[in-house]
């Protein structure tokens, strides 16, 4: 088993927020988006596959019983944004479709700090059949708190001090080398009772999705709380077998549901 390093005293988990009454010093100007950064600092940016523009389109198929619905997902590098002195890449990941009574139309984004790799801020907007709810977490992994910007209640203590919430999670994984037999594991969620979080490397593979024919990793992400990545939820990603780590498919058993997207087109974004 290999086991990820424990990053340093400056970051935690995935996903968060506080009340910002509780934190000293962190009002909210701090949570505004600021320039990008310089040339200078980027040069100080960790080594990742992925740049601003990059872009993703999935087609979603939904399975419950004999039941079949469709529907879109995406995933963006939005933006280089800087967060309270600290440059990110601002995430973003779109589902929309559904199944009869049941749509989804989701949007999720994560702030990846672009130079060690955890996340500053987590933001959702779920609108669901019978289900809405808005959300985001500030993390300061300083104090190692995360913040809810909409629920004070819904704050606490981050697990690490190099937190990924559901969003960077994905993002964090194409980092990594994918190797089969090998095993990643860390107390990287942000909220501590889904941790810990653990990568497993199953096989290699050639399959074709719409956008194309690839040899792909067959990876097992394994996140300790409800969702895509939860434990029993028998999730399983195909990422091109190469240095980019190209997300080509993800499927999933949520509850009585089969949940399964294929890639039909990227863009890997203009040159930097």
């Amino acid at each position: 088993m290999r086991r990820l390093r424990p990053f340093s005293l400056l970051r935690a988990l995935i996903v968060g927020a506080c009340s910002l009454l509780l934190l000293p010093g962190l009002g909210a100007a701090q949570n505004a988006v600021e320039p990008a950064s310089t040339t200078r600092e980027r040069a100080a940016f960790a080594a990742v596959p992925f740049r601003v523009g990059e872009s993703f389109d999935f087609g979603l198929q939904a399975e419950w019983f004999l039941i079949r619905g469709n529907g879109t997902a995406s995933l963006r590098v939005e933006a280089l944004d800087t967060l309270r002195g600290n440059p990110a890449y601002r995430l973003s990941f779109r589902t929309k479709g559904g199944i009869t009574v049941f749509k989804i139309n989701d949007a999720q984004r994560s702030w990846l700090d672009a130079r060690q790799l955890f996340s500053h801020r987590f933001e959702q907007k779920l609108d669901q059949t019978g289900y809405r709810k808005e959300r985001t977490y500030e993390f300061f992994p300083e104090a190692l708190r995360f913040v809810s910007l909409e629920n004070p209640a819904d704050s606490g203590t981050l697990a690490s001090a190099l937190p990924l919430d559901d969003v960077s999670f994905l993002y964090f994984i194409r980092t990594l080398p994918l190797k089969v037999g090998d095993e990643y594991t860390a107390a990287r969620y942000y909220k501590r009772d889904g941790n810990p979080v653990t990568v497993r490397v199953l096989r290699t593979e050639r399959i074709t999705v719409p956008a194309g024919e690839f040899d792909a990793v067959v990876v097992k992400p394994i996140i300790r709380t409800k969702g895509l990545f939860s434990e029993g939820g028998e999730a399983e990603v195909w990422f091109s077998n190469d240095a980019r780590h190209l997300p080509l498919k993800v499927r999933a058993k949520v509850s009585i549901a089969t949940l399964t997207m294929e890639l039909k087109r990227f863009s890997a974004g203009p040159p930097q």
